[in-house]
Order: structure tokens, then C-alpha cells, then sequence
């Protein structure tokens, strides 16, 4: 799975100063740190005036939004695909591509993942397009489990709290890998991507109903 493509420098060209920004924020979130980016850095890193980039984003914060968007969209579009490409109508399997999509995408895309985790940098609840995306993946996660219920496929009768089991795993799979923790456990190296999708894989048998 390609990672998402953020251009290495940013170069103004009128009318795209916009996402010039978006992108030269984007550079120093994954040299810095989302929490140490500043608005004067993004406007230097962009080549423009420590002014220019408040004609587009009125704050930090509105800034981080606007990545947040971006990089949801992107983060949406991933588990959507997912899902269509299962080769069968088996609702536990729709499941596990919600999350093992999601796993991967993160996993390759540190940078987007870390904002769009970040909620204390971003303005969530006024973003129509941050709630819509997000929605629309856990609604491709709970009809799975509806339909699974529906089946006799669902080892709980909880399906909310299989949907939070399984979003708190695959975030905390996700940060243990791209945080380096998994090394402690004796797992290094290309084999830490591995690891947490059989993790993950094995969560999936555990939620399934032996009797399915």
C-alpha cells in the first residue's frame, strides 16, 4: 500500500498558497512534532510572509484542522476501498478489513495518523467534513457487526463495546509500533508491522462465534 505523498519542499504558485501551507505543515509535523509547529514556521517553511498564511487559516488550530481534513479524507477513502474488495459476504471479514485498513494506513502514514489523533490541536466539532469522514468509517464498522449479530456471527451481544475493543486495539497497536515499543517485547524491524496485524487477525477469531 503506497503512503500517502506529501511533497519533500513546498513552492508557492498563485491561487494554491492554501495547501502549499497544508503541506509545508504536514513537513514539520513529521520533523517536529505536531505540537511544536508553529504558524511562523509553516509561513517560512512555505516560503511566504509570517502574515500570508492567515489569509487562509485564522489560527494554529484552523491550520491543524485543515490537515486533520486532509488527512481523514485520505484515512476514509483507504478503509472504503477495503471493505468494497472483500471477496465475500462473510460481515466478520467486513469487520476485520475496517480494521486491518485502518492498521496499515496508519502504520504508513505516521504523520497523517498523528494529527488526526491529536484532538487538543485540532477544532473537531466545528469540522462537518472531520465528523462526516469519521462517521462514515464507523458506520462501515457497526453494519458489519449489525449484520454479523443478525447471523449468530458475534461472539458478544455488545456491539458497542466490540467496536470500542477493537478501535482502542488497532490505535494502540498503531502507536505501539510507530512509537518503537514493540522492541521491548523482543519484536524489531520489518517484523513489527507483522506482528500487529497477526495481533490484530487474532483479535478478529475472538470476536467471531465458534458456532458461526
Amino acid at each position: 500500500m503506497p503512503k500517502d505523498k506529501t511533497p519533500s519542499r513546498t513552492g508557492y504558485h498563485h491561487g494554491n498558497l492554501r495547501q502549499v501551507l497544508i503541506d509545508a505543515a504536514v513537513q514539520l509535523i513529521e520533523k517536529d512534532g505536531a505540537e511544536n509547529v508553529s504558524v511562523r514556521e509553516v509561513a517560512k517553511r512555505a516560503g511566504v510572509s509570517p502574515g500570508a498564511p492567515f489569509r487562509h487559516f485564522a489560527s494554529k488550530t484552523a491550520l491543524m484542522t485543515a490537515v486533520a481534513e486532509q488527512a481523514m479524507s485520505r484515512f476514509r477513502s483507504e478503509i472504503t476501498n477495503a471493505v468494497k474488495n472483500v471477496a465475500t459476504d462473510d460481515s466478520i471479514e467486513r469487520f476485520a478489513a475496517v480494521g486491518m485498513a485502518y492498521l496499515r494506513w496508519a502504520l504508513r502514514n505516521p504523520t497523517h495518523f498523528q494529527i488526526i489523533s491529536a484532538r487538543s490541536l485540532i477544532d473537531w466539532d466545528s469540522s462537518e467534513s472531520l465528523r462526516r469522514d469519521n462517521e462514515a468509517v464507523r458506520a462501515l464498522m457497526e453494519g458489519a457487526m449489525v449484520e454479523a449479530q443478525r447471523r449468530d456471527m458475534l461472539r458478544s451481544n455488545d456491539i458497542a463495546e466490540t467496536q470500542i475493543a477493537a478501535r482502542a486495539l488497532v490505535y494502540g497497536l498503531a502507536r505501539m509500533c510507530i512509537d518503537g515499543h514493540f522492541a521491548q517485547w523482543g519484536v524489531t524491524g520489518n517484523t513489527a508491522e507483522r506482528t500487529a496485524e497477526n495481533v490484530l487477525a487474532h483479535f478478529v477469531t475472538l470476536v467471531r462465534n465458534d458456532r458461526s
